[in-house]
This record gives structure tokens, sequence and C-alpha cells, in this order.
């Protein structure tokens, strides 16, 4: 899986999440949980993963979303 967008921001990560899920693109949240050990303080972000055959589409669904 390679990584297609990273953020701290739990509303944009929503917004992604739904704008893959309506373009029918799988993907997988890592680093969901490390929130609950670094005391929801935001030092890690989220990572949004998909497969590597499936990185073009999803650079394409999420080209207008600011980064970060």
């Amino acid at each position: 899986m390679e990584e297609v967008f990273r953020t701290n921001d739990l509303v944009k990560l929503s917004y992604i999440e739904h704008l893959l899920h309506e373009a029918g693109i799988a993907y997988f949240v890592a680093d969901q949980h490390i929130s609950a050990v670094e005391g929801n303080i935001g030092a890690f972000p989220r990572r949004v993963m998909v497969r590597q055959d499936a990185v073009r589409a999803a650079e394409l669904v999420l080209a207008e979303v600011e980064r970060g």
C-alpha cells in the first residue's frame, strides 16, 4: 500500500474517506489509533493508504483537497 494523503485534521480525514468511498477506491487509515497513545495532541498525522494500482485514481479524486 502507498500513502496518498496525510493529515491531523479529523474532519478533513472524514471528507477524504468519503471521497474515496464514493469513487470506489479501497483505502486504509494508518496510525488511526496512535492518538490513544499520544494523548490527542496531534503529533502523529493519520495516513491514508491505497493499493499501488489505485494510487493514480486516488490522487485524481483528492487533487482538490488542501494538504495538511
